[in-house]
């Protein structure tokens, strides 16, 4: 028997002596535990943005032009790309040939679907052909509604599994919160890693 079989055998046995199911482990008790909730869930979701998540934050008012709020935030953007009705982009995710195409855009818009106080997180469901506009472009853009915002992941998690919306078209929605960021070389902060360099959350009255 090799070291390595050696080491997986005396781990299924303690495992098992410990009183784990066989071939799996026991699931937590979460029945005592009490997720943290928010006198107000709207403002601590936008101060969290701006600084444990890193990210800007734009307000938008009703009758603003959304297109105009992401022109202005963004001056010098020479490709914008997104799928939503209300944003007159230069390239669509729905209808480039490749995921490759979006790794030369500036800036992708977005939709969220939920927004979690507790950390920032934003639920953004494939809604797009090429989910790559999530995570490739430079500058990524997330329209959020201020109604979708709630405490905690247990209750983002409850809103997902009950949503008939997600899942069926696209198999894929991933948790966003702040730029993409690493200091695992050399101690040296750096963005855009792993995905966008820069976030930003516009949140509408509705």
């Amino acid at each position: 028997m090799s070291a390595r079989e050696d080491i997986l055998q005396r781990l299924r046995q303690n495992s098992a002596s410990a009183g784990f199911p066989a071939g799996g482990y026991l699931m937590p008790d979460l029945s005592q535990l009490t997720p943290i909730t928010y006198d107000d869930p709207v403002a601590e979701f936008m101060h969290k943005t701006t600084t444990t998540a890193g990210a800007k934050l734009i307000e938008m008012k009703s009758g603003d032009d959304l297109a105009a709020i992401v022109r202005q935030a963004y001056p010098d953007a020479q490709t914008i790309a997104s799928n939503l009705p209300d944003v007159k982009a230069d390239v669509n995710p729905d209808t480039v040939s490749t995921a490759q195409e979006l790794m030369k855009v500036d800036v992708g818009i977005v939709a969220g679907s939920i927004g979690v106080a507790e950390n920032a997180c934003v639920w953004i469901p494939q809604q797009m052909k090429e989910k790559a506009i999530i995570f490739a472009v430079q500058q990524l853009v997330v329209v959020l509604p201020r109604t979708a915002i709630v405490n905690n992941m247990h209750e983002a998690y409850a809103r997902i599994a009950a949503s008939q919306e997600y899942f069926q078209q696209y198999k894929f929605g991933t948790f966003i919160s702040g730029p993409s960021k690493t200091a695992d070389i050399e101690g040296a902060l750096v963005y855009g890693a792993q995905a966008a360099r820069g976030l930003t959350v516009v949140l509408t009255e509705a």
